[in-house]
């Protein structure tokens, strides 16, 4: 789960790290009431990269151009996202931008430190610059001083630089998270460092530990949705969008990767859902869906159906929506329990009184006990993909067939 930058930076100032004055925006006039002084940046809140290039970052100098500004930024979406909240903050005058990074070496299995002297916007075209200290043992300061040498840091921003990458740490231990990232950090003329942007990604597995956490993806839902949301589905991540292809998977990441590929595959996202087990207050787990076939149902799998059921019906409220791509990891019981659940949310629509419009799905599911989900599911002539790029493309494609673009 990847936070807004607001709300990294809210776990940035818990922890000592400096970051500058801000205030949430969640609609223009907002503006009028801001209690930071001019001049301002106004930032997209979205959880894509690339908002500065985007036009998702402003410097304004009174509330005027402010207002405008946010207008703007509101109704321009970034790699098909459009901000819920927009956060103002305070100009900073930085003389240098550097790169700071602790993430979790999945191969080496332990935390890595990451730092370079060319941050900010251009960063990824200054890969080379990238320092690197593998946190091999018990961490100690040795190890953010190490970094801060090995980027050609001198004097004063050795202590100030690696005093910043230690709070990062604790940080990244503290929440059991997989990327604590700083860029840029600014540098002013006079030594001073300050967490210009900052993102954190959650480990998914790890929210159950870290209910804080889990409380600010709520925040991230309930600001996303306009619709009346079940109350099953009320803390999962549920955003609009407006293309025509509606998205719902299980697992933050799994989600953000299939909203990518659709986008990158030059289709439009209608909205997306994240019914993440994790983050339901049933606490189902994937880990524990295995069940022997022929058994009655795992407890932890019990009302997977109506779960399911209410997520389709909230997807497709919107009348823009032409097709449904469904994104399961399951196991041997969710695999077939998702057929039986689309099979279940289809025949209910088909007899249902309203005048609806034709829906196409495509699903994707990873598990065991395809065959028998693909043998429901090809009953009522829905496809069942196992390659997720497969899945996307046939998605984009039915969409452009059917609405023409």
């Amino acid at each position: 789960m990847d936070l807004l930058e607001y709300q990294a930076k809210e776990l940035f100032r818990e922890m000592g790290i400096p970051v500058l004055p801000s205030q949430r925006i969640d609609h223009p006039s907002d503006l009028k009431g801001l209690r930071i002084p001019y001049p301002i940046a106004l930032k997209s809140q979205v959880r894509v990269g690339g908002r500065g290039k985007a036009g998702g970052v402003k410097f304004v100098e009174n509330t005027i151009d402010a207002v405008a500004a946010a207008q703007a930024i509101f109704h321009l979406p970034i790699m098909g996202e459009y901000p819920q909240v927009v956060l103002a903050e305070s100009k900073y005058d930085a003389d240098q931008e550097f790169y700071l990074a602790v993430i979790l070496d999945r191969a080496a299995r332990r935390p890595v430190l990451l730092g370079s002297i060319k941050g900010g916007i251009d960063a990824e075209a200054t890969l080379e610059y990238i320092q690197l200290v593998s946190v091999d043992e018990e961490f100690s300061p040795f190890y953010a001083r190490r970094l801060a040498l090995k980027m050609g840091l001198q004097g004063e921003l050795i202590e100030s630089v690696s005093g910043i990458v230690q709070k990062m740490y604790q940080l990244f231990i503290q929440k059991d998270l997989d990327l604590v990232e700083i860029n840029p950090l600014g540098i002013s003329a006079t030594g001073q460092v300050m967490a210009l942007d900052g993102k954190v990604s959650a480990n998914d597995e790890a929210l159950g530990r870290h209910p804080e956490l889990a409380t600010l993806a709520s925040k991230m839902s309930k600001r996303a949705k306009d619709e009346e949301i079940p109350p099953a589905l009320a803390n999962q991540n549920f955003v609009q969008l407006d293309g025509n292809i509606a998205i719902i998977c299980n697992g933050a990441g799994l989600t953000m990767a299939t909203l990518d590929l659709v986008c990158f595959t030059g289709g439009q996202p209608a909205n997306f859902l994240n019914i993440s087990p994790l983050s339901n207050e049933a606490g189902w787990g994937v880990a524990s869906y295995d069940s022997i076939p022929g058994n009655p149902l795992p407890k932890e799998v019990e009302g997977w159906n109506e779960y399911l059921e209410q997520a389709l019906e909230l997807a497709t409220q919107n009348k823009n929506v032409k097709v449904v791509l469904v994104n399961i990891l399951g196991s041997v019981t969710l695999c077939e329990e998702t057929a039986v659940a689309i099979e279940t949310y289809l025949k209910r629509r088909e007899s249902s009184s309203r005048t609806r419009s034709v829906l196409h799905f495509i699903v994707r599911l990873v598990g065991g006990n395809l065959s028998a989900a693909k043998q429901r599911l090809s009953a009522i002539k829905v496809p069942l993909v196992e390659d997720l790029e497969e899945a996307v493309a046939k998605a984009v494609d039915k969409a452009k067939a059917v609405v023409g673009y």
